[in-house]
C-alpha cells in the first residue's frame, strides 16, 4: 500500500489585510491533511528575507498566493513588490501555482470594515497590472474566507490529479526492503545515464540552432538595452476614474504583462479597448523601430493591426529563457531543511 504524501504549500500574501484569510487558508492545508508554509514565518522586506523564502519555495510542492486589495513593500532594486517577486519566482521554478483573488464587492466591503489599510494607495497601477497577470494563471475569486477553504481543497485534490509530487511521508511508512533499495539503486544509475545521453542531445541541439538562428544574443542583449529604459506614459490603470494624471510604466514590463494580446494582434478598430489601444498608439511603435512589431492590414476593413513578427516572438522566447537562468542563479544556496522524517520518491 503506498504511503500517503504530504504536501507543502507556500502561502504568499500582503500582511496587514489579509490576516483572517491566510488563517483559512492555513486551517484548509491542514485539514486537508497536508502543510502550510510561509505565512507568519516571514515578513518580506528585504533581500536576506528574500533568499529565505526563495530555499522554501524551492522545497514546497505548491505555491498559493492570496491577492487583496494591497500591492504590498516595494523592492528598491525592482521597483516591484516583495509578494510579486515571490509571485514570479515560483513560477520561474515551474512550481505548480494557484491564486485567489479577491472580488471587487468584497474588497468594498473590506474597505468599509478596515479603511485605508484594505485599500492600495501608493501603486494601484501597479497592482492592477500584477492582478491582471495573476488572473492569467490558475486562479478563482473569493469573497469570504469560506470560498479560500473551497478553492484550497479543491485545487490541491486537482494538483493530485495533474501532477507527480515528491511529497512528504512519515518515516515509519517508508519501505526499508533490501530488494527495493537496490532497485532503486539501479534506477537512480539509468536515469543518470540517461541524463547524461540527453544533456549531450541538448548540447547539440543549442549548437545547431545557433548555426540556423536568424538573431543571436548579442542583437537581442542591445535590443533589451535599448528597451529597457523606455517608459509607456498611461492614465488607463488608474483605478479612480476620475484622475486623468498620466502615470509611467516600463515598457519591457507592459510588453510582458500583455504578450496574449501582442501575439494574437491588436488594432486600431473603433471598438478597440482601451488597454488595445495603448497597445497600437504607445507601445507597438516602439517596438517596431527594433523589428519586433509590424502593420498588417487586414483584409475587407479599414482598421490596421499591430502583431509581433517572428523576431519579436523570438525575443519573448529569449526574454523568458534569460530569466529563467537568472532565478537559477539566485537558488544556487543551500537548501532549507522540511521539518518531516523524510522525502518519499515519487
Amino acid at each position: 500500500m503506498a504511503a500517503k504524501k504530504k504536501l507543502q504549500v507556500f502561502v504568499s500574501s500582503t500582511y496587514l489585510d489579509l490576516k483572517d484569510e491566510r488563517q483559512a487558508a492555513v486551517e484548509a492545508i491542514l485539514k486537508a491533511g497536508h502543510i502550510p508554509a510561509g505565512m507568519e514565518l516571514f515578513s518580506a522586506g528585504n533581500e536576506s528575507q528574500m533568499d529565505t523564502i526563495r530555499r522554501w519555495i524551492d522545497e514546497s510542492d505548491i505555491y498559493m498566493l492570496i491577492l487583496g486589495g494591497r500591492y504590498g513593500s516595494i523592492d528598491p532594486t525592482t521597483a516591484l513588490s516583495y509578494t510579486e517577486r515571490e509571485y514570479d519566482y515560483a513560477v520561474s521554478k515551474e512550481i505548480p501555482v494557484f491564486a485567489v483573488a479577491i472580488s471587487e464587492p468584497a474588497l468594498d466591503v473590506k474597505i468599509k470594515t478596515m479603511g485605508k489599510d484594505a485599500i492600495e494607495s501608493e501603486h494601484p497601477a501597479e497592482l492592477k497590472l500584477f492582478r491582471e497577470k495573476v488572473l492569467r494563471r490558475v486562479s478563482r475569486f473569493f469573497s469570504d474566507c469560506k470560498d479560500i477553504k473551497l478553492a484550497v481543497h479543491e485545487t490541491i485534490a486537482d494538483f493530485l490529479n495533474l501532477y507527480e509530487f515528491t511529497g512528504w511521508v512519515s518515516g515509519s511508512e517508508v519501505a526499508e526492503s533490501s530488494a527495493l533499495i537496490q532497485e532503486i539503486s539501479s534506477l537512480r544509475a539509468h536515469a543518470t545515464a540517461l541524463e547524461k545521453e540527453l544533456e549531450r542531445y541538448q548540447q547539440q541541439a543549442v549548437k545547431s540552432t545557433k548555426r540556423n538562428a536568424k538573431w543571436d544574443d548579442a542583437e537581442f542583449e542591445e535590443a533589451l538595452k535599448l528597451l529597457s529604459p523606455i517608459e509607456i506614459e498611461t492614465n488607463i490603470f488608474n483605478q479612480n476614474k476620475d484622475d486623468q494624471s498620466e502615470k509611467k510604466f516600463l515598457l519591457i514590463k507592459v510588453m510582458d504583462v500583455y504578450r496574449d494580446d501582442l501575439i494574437s494582434g491588436v488594432s486600431n478598430a473603433m471598438d478597440s479597448s482601451k488597454v488595445d489601444t495603448m497597445l497600437y498608439f504607445n507601445v507597438c511603435p516602439k517596438l517596431e523601430l527594433h523589428g519586433l512589431a509590424a502593420v498588417e492590414k487586414v483584409a475587407g476593413v479599414r482598421w490596421r493591426r499591430y502583431r509581433l513578427t517572428p523576431k519579436g516572438l523570438a525575443f519573448l522566447v529569449w526574454l523568458d529563457i534569460r530569466n529563467l537562468q537568472n532565478a537559477k542563479k539566485e537558488s544556487v544556496a543551500p537548501k532549507a531543511e522540511k521539518p518531516l522524517a523524510s522525502k518519499a520518491e515519487a
